[in-house]
């Protein structure tokens, strides 16, 4: 075998190592019980949720959560429990009936303008202050329509938090 022969095969392996890596990686970024992505949001539908050190209820609580609605990023799964966390890196492992796949974000800009279309130039329906929790109708990649206390509007996506750059969903 001549060299560049070798090369050639060299590099076949390493690409398809890749590949297989690749393959892997999307493996891994689904959870093992539900099969949903991983990371992903989610809301909390309770009143009042504890995130725990463990998935379990004989592990500490470590935090309750007292905003419903608020948005949390589940990143691990174990059986009936979800390890999630919020904006601020705070979280634990939630049993999963205190989560809801509604999907919520929080205003990160104080006085954020809604607009009546995805278009900076559109005429403003609302404005919401920071930290407020909204629902997200849609996404389109670079804007997202909100429900703000019956109010609707569109907002740039990098003015909230529970959005990842770039989501679309409807």
């Amino acid at each position: 075998m001549t060299k560049r022969k070798i090369s050639g095969v060299i590099l076949a392996m390493i690409l398809g190592l890749m590949a297989t890596a690749a393959i892997a990686q999307e493996a891994e970024a689904r959870g093992p019980v539900t099969g949903f992505p991983l990371p992903r949001y989610v809301s909390i539908q309770a009143s009042e949720a504890f995130a725990r050190r463990g998935p379990s209820r004989s592990h500490r609580i470590d935090w309750v959560f007292q905003r419903r609605n608020m948005p949390m990023q589940v990143v691990a799964e174990h059986e009936h429990w979800r390890r999630v966390i919020d904006r601020d890196g705070a979280g634990g492992w939630m049993h999963y009936s205190l989560l809801s796949g509604i999907r919520t974000a929080i205003v990160e800009v104080d006085m954020l303008e809604l607009h009546q279309r995805p278009d900076p130039a559109s005429p403003v329906t609302a404005q919401a202050e920071l930290g407020v929790i909204a629902f997200l109708d849609e996404c389109n990649g670079s804007w997202c329509r909100l429900n703000v206390g019956g109010h609707r509007g569109w907002v740039p996506m990098d003015t909230l938090w529970g959005v990842d750059p770039g989501e679309v969903f409807d």
